[in-house]
């Protein structure tokens, strides 16, 4: 077996899993899980058809690279979204969803035979230490810090790390926190891997769930507005799941660095990883459509506005920036929260523990999601308003 599987930790719903496994939940309310962030809107039925519709492509082998109407659908998206230009031919790569592609980017760009070090923020999604342990590498956490809207500190990464650092994962929006990393820390990054030559992998999956008028920043975006329009050593993975709510289908692209793709693609061809001509065409029709986008997003809208005015007075939490999740404060134990309120009100949320590892501030070990919870408020509005007042009678009993 390969010996780096030992240095896997169980996934955070495992764990869960085994937090939960002696609890027996109140019967006298139904579940309602607010743990998993999956979508559960409906799918748009035009993505239904065009799925239904080219059933025929079952009988062909698809090509790594898709068809190249797909690659221009994507592209084009990007046109529209950001304001830039990514040849469709080498910059850009359909992908079977975000996290199969962040996983496998690693095992490309990584250098095992040189001590290599993968950075990413702290709390975060559990398949970039997954990805850097399977890689050979060694993930280095960097805390968030609540006083700065969740921002990452990276200027608490010591420069001995910098310069063996190879792959550096964000995430904006940001999971769990929704934080949206504005242009002057994506400046600060590319400046330092100008100077060390590491790679950006920028996990976008959640940009197209905001509250604001204004759409989040993206990787990209960021690199062109700041002269780098070859997106050197900067490649962005986006999805469509959430975007389209289409999780089952997984469907999603990476685009960038030319030079890095090429490689990426080589890595791909080998791997299997080709996406099916079903899959593609449907995606063609949800890239290329923006109308349902706007209407999930005004559901997700529609729920915070609910939700967060029952929540705010007895948690600390506050809107994020983007995103489906609510990172809320709960003034004690993480878990002891989770199963209690799993017990008494049968709803579930994630500790945050679950989602970090411990760092170290001010010379003292601490976790930087212990104390809080994810909500995900990806049910429909009425489950999640529920879930709300469930949990503010479950805070309110606790301080009695």
């Amino acid at each position: 077996m390969n010996p780096l599987l030992s240095r896997l930790q169980p996934y955070p719903f495992e764990r869960l899993r085994q937090l939960f496994a002696d609890v027996q939940p109140n019967a006298a309310y139904r579940p309602i899980s607010l743990g998993i962030g999956e979508p559960t809107h409906p799918t748009p039925a035009f993505i239904k058809e065009a799925l239904t519709a080219s059933l025929a492509g079952l009988a062909s082998y698809p090509a790594t690279t898709g068809v190249p109407a797909l690659r221009e659908a994507c592209a084009g998206w990007l046109e529209r979204r950001y304001g830039i230009a990514a040849d469709p031919a080498t910059q850009l790569l359909p992908v079977n969803g975000s996290r199969e592609a962040l996983f496998s980017f690693a095992q490309t760009v990584i250098d095992p035979t040189r001590d290599p070090v993968v950075v990413c923020p702290d709390p975060f999604y559990q398949i970039y230490e997954g990805a850097a342990l399977l890689a050979g590498a060694r993930p280095y956490y960097v805390a968030t810090d609540p006083q700065r809207n969740f921002a990452v500190d990276w200027d608490s990464v010591p420069d001995d790390v910098w310069a063996r650092t190879q792959l550096l994962f964000v995430c904006s929006p940001g999971n769990p926190t929704g934080a949206v990393m504005p242009l002057d820390e994506w400046r600060r990054l590319f400046e330092l891997s100008d100077r060390h030559g590491f790679v950006i992998a920028s996990d976008e999956c959640y940009s197209e769930i905001y509250f604001s008028g204004q759409a989040p920043l993206g990787g990209l975006e960021a690199a062109a507005r700041l002269g780098r329009t070859d997106f050197r050593n900067l490649v962005m993975f986006t999805s469509l799941s959430k975007r389209s709510n289409v999780p089952g289908m997984r469907s999603g692209f990476v685009a960038g660095d030319a030079a890095l793709l090429k490689q990426f693609l080589l890595y791909r061809t080998y791997h299997g990883s080709a996406m099916s001509p079903v899959v593609q065409q449907a995606s063609i029709a949800a890239w290329n459509d923006e109308q349902h986008v706007v209407a999930n997003r005004a559901q997700y809208q529609e729920k915070f506005g609910q939700v967060l005015p029952l929540l705010q007075p007895v948690l600390d939490v506050r809107l994020p920036d983007a995103g489906f999740y609510l990172w809320a404060g709960v003034g004690g134990s993480d878990t002891a929260f989770a199963r209690d309120l799993l017990a008494q009100y049968n709803v579930t949320v994630l500790p945050g523990s679950y989602l970090a590892r411990d760092a170290s501030r001010a010379g003292a070990p601490y976790n930087p999601g212990s104390g809080r919870v994810r909500m995900a408020l990806v049910a429909e509005t009425a489950e999640c308003v529920e879930a709300a007042r469930r949990i503010v009678q479950f805070v309110q009993s606790r301080a009695r």
